[in-house]
C-alpha cells in the first residue's frame, strides 16, 4: 500500500533514485538534504510503498504562496494516483497555512503533469521563456488561487 508521508532524511536515497530518473537536470543529494534539514520555507512529502521510495513533492511556503519545487513519481508506479495525492497533501498545507495560492512551472511539452494540474485548479498565467537550461524549453506558469471565506471547504472546492 502506497503512503504519502513526510520526507526526512532516511528519505534521501529513494528520493534521489526518484530524481535521477525522472529530470534531466537532477538536483542533488546535498540540495535535497539542505531542503530538509535548513529551508524553513520547505514542505517535502514522499511516497513510499514499504520502505521504497516511490514519488516525492515539494513546495516553498513564500510569504503568503506556495511555489511547487517538484512533483516526481518513479515510472512503474505512475497513473495510480500518486501525483493526484501530492497535490491534495499540497493544497492541504496550503489551505492550512492560509496561502492565497499555490504556483508553478511545467515544461511547455508536458502534458501529463499539465493534466495533473488543471485536474487540481491551476491554470496557465504566462510563460517563462528559455526557462529549462538543458533544452531552453520554455515553461508555462501555472496558479490557483483560492477564494478565501468562512464556509470554505477543500473537500467541497477541491
Amino acid at each position: 500500500m502506497i503512503e504519502i508521508v513526510p520526507m526526512e532524511l532516511k528519505h534521501i536515497e529513494g528520493v534521489l533514485e526518484v530524481e535521477e530518473t525522472t529530470f534531466s537536470i537532477p538536483w542533488t543529494k546535498e540540495d535535497f538534504i539542505r531542503e530538509v534539514t535548513q529551508n524553513a520555507m520547505a514542505v517535502y512529502y514522499v511516497a513510499v510503498d514499504g520502505e521504497t521510495v516511490v514519488g516525492y513533492a515539494g513546495m516553498w511556503h513564500v510569504i503568503n504562496e506556495g511555489h511547487v519545487t517538484n512533483v516526481a513519481v518513479l515510472h512503474d508506479y505512475r497513473r495510480q494516483g500518486i501525483g493526484d495525492g501530492f497535490m491534495k497533501k499540497l493544497t492541504e498545507v496550503a489551505l492550512e497555512r492560509e496561502m492565497i495560492g499555490i504556483t508553478l512551472e511545467v515544461r511547455m511539452n508536458n502534458r501529463a503533469a499539465q493534466g495533473l494540474y488543471h485536474k487540481f485548479g491551476f491554470r496557465a498565467e504566462g510563460i517563462r521563456k528559455n526557462y529549462y537550461a538543458d533544452t531552453k524549453e520554455d515553461a508555462v506558469i501555472m496558479w490557483r488561487y483560492f477564494p478565501f471565506y468562512e464556509d470554505y471547504d477543500p473537500e467541497i472546492h477541491g
